[in-house]
């Protein structure tokens, strides 16, 4: 058995890189399109960060041979090309579809999307989707709104704060008693009810002064018996 030319060993190992270097890839059916036709498409897809090769079927299955893109094998049959793209695969099948619109000789005939076999019903509505820009932008959209809302709410938060502070004061300088120092002064009333504990104590020791200056009555009447 001859072994294989180096140039088609070059073209497997060409195929091979570009799809494992491709986050997605759609094969696709050129037969009836013109050069022009071609070289139009390229530019379209070039927009979009996709390239556009054409390659024969037999160097195709082999590259594919044994990777999880294998089963693309059942529809390598015609003419195809195949666009690969490390961007978004709904902006690179939107171009197909539009051109396959204009174009009828060109179809769409399935792909695969990281390693994922897709079906051209799935690439047709694929691309049928907003493209990114726009859903970007609704979503953008959806979130201003809310965002734009606590904005002013933080905004208002200040001013609303410093009316409530001085409104929970006004309320507290309203119920709050009246502010009355502890008076340590005896009452005048209360002083002359209740003697003072010194006042007391010479009482008493006056008291008892008296009763030793009494005489001895029970001696006393003694002696007069």
């Amino acid at each position: 058995m001859s072994k294989p030319r180096p140039e088609k060993v070059a073209a497997v190992e060409e195929v091979r890189n570009m799809f494992e270097s491709s986050v997605s890839a759609v094969l696709t059916e050129y037969r009836g399109l013109t050069v022009a036709d071609m070289e139009s498409l390229r530019r379209s897809l070039a927009a979009t960060g996709a390239s556009y090769k054409v390659y024969k079927n037999t160097l195709v299955k082999r590259a594919i041979s044994g990777t999880a893109h294998e089963s693309l094998g059942s529809i390598l049959e015609g003419p195809n090309a195949i666009a690969f793209s490390t961007g978004d695969l709904s902006d690179m099948a939107r171009v197909l579809k539009t051109f396959s619109t204009s174009k009828e000789h060109l179809v769409i005939k399935g792909g695969v999307y990281e390693g994922s076999v897709v079906t051209r019903e799935q690439l047709i509505s694929i691309a049928e989707l907003p493209s990114r820009e726009v859903l970007l932008g609704r979503l953008a959209g959806m979130i201003r709104a809310p965002l734009q809302q606590m904005a002013d709410l933080l905004a208002a938060l200040p001013t609303n704060l410093a009316y409530g502070l001085k409104a929970l004061l006004d309320t507290k300088e309203q119920v709050a008693p009246p502010d009355h120092h502890l008076d340590l002064q005896p009452h005048p009333e209360s002083a002359q009810e209740q003697p003072s504990s010194s006042v007391q104590e010479q009482a008493v020791l006056h008291e008892h002064e008296h009763d030793e200056e009494l005489p001895d009555q029970s001696s006393a009447i003694g002696k007069e018996a």
